[in-house]
């Protein structure tokens, strides 16, 4: 196993600073789940729980889940007490974890990269894990982020397409809402002003 995919390796890295990430949630999540009816959500690869705390805020019960204890402690830690009681943080391996068939309302995976040998299993079980009428929200490092400024690992295989993505669910069992390339502008190490591309796809499960 890649060292890159496993607790000790993300455990080292949330542990290398006070915080990794922003704080805030991730602005695809924001944008495509925003006019929600609030119910059950699984936050795959959760992080320090900026994406739980902002659902749990607007009234979602969630389920958050990392394989990094260091990250779920944090995200734990940091959560308001008035919505600390709307989110369960657990650790698991993504990669071999089998949520609840056909059990939330939303699943989120917000910036998760694996080659496609891992990556289209993990989705399939997270396709599964959706009730009916539900949603399916992955957002990715768009490929054409390999040829900007802003630091990414030199493996084209780690990056998709919504489209990619789109592909491998089933026309029957989907209606495929939102398949984007959508830029979003950001800063490189060397203070240089960029703009960078995420894969963005929604779907949402047939009744």
């Amino acid at each position: 196993m890649d060292e890159r995919f496993t607790a000790g390796f993300w455990d080292e890295r949330y542990g290398s600073a006070t915080r990794i990430w922003s704080g805030e949630p991730n602005p695809w999540l924001v944008a495509e789940a925003g006019d929600l009816e609030p119910g059950s959500a699984l936050d795959a690869g959760c992080g320090e729980g900026a994406d739980s705390h902002w659902l749990a805020s607007r009234g979602w019960r969630v389920s958050a889940v990392d394989v990094s204890a260091v990250a779920l402690e944090r995200g734990a830690s940091s959560a308001d007490p008035d919505i600390a009681g709307r989110i369960t943080w657990q650790q698991v391996d993504l990669l071999t974890w089998v949520p609840e068939p056909r059990a939330y309302d939303l699943v989120s995976a917000q910036f998760m990269h694996f080659p496609p040998a891992l990556r289209d299993p993990l989705y399939a079980r997270l396709a599964r894990s959706v009730a009916p009428a539900g949603t399916l929200l992955i957002v990715g490092h768009h490929p054409s982020d390999m040829h900007t400024t802003m630091p990414r690992p030199p493996d084209p295989d780690l990056f998709f397409t919504a489209e990619q993505l789109a592909e491998r669910l089933d026309p029957a069992r989907w209606d495929v809402l939102v398949t984007d390339t959508r830029a979003r502008p950001t800063t490189d190490p060397d203070g240089r002003e960029i703009t960078i591309r995420d894969a963005v796809l929604r779907a949402r499960k047939r009744a």
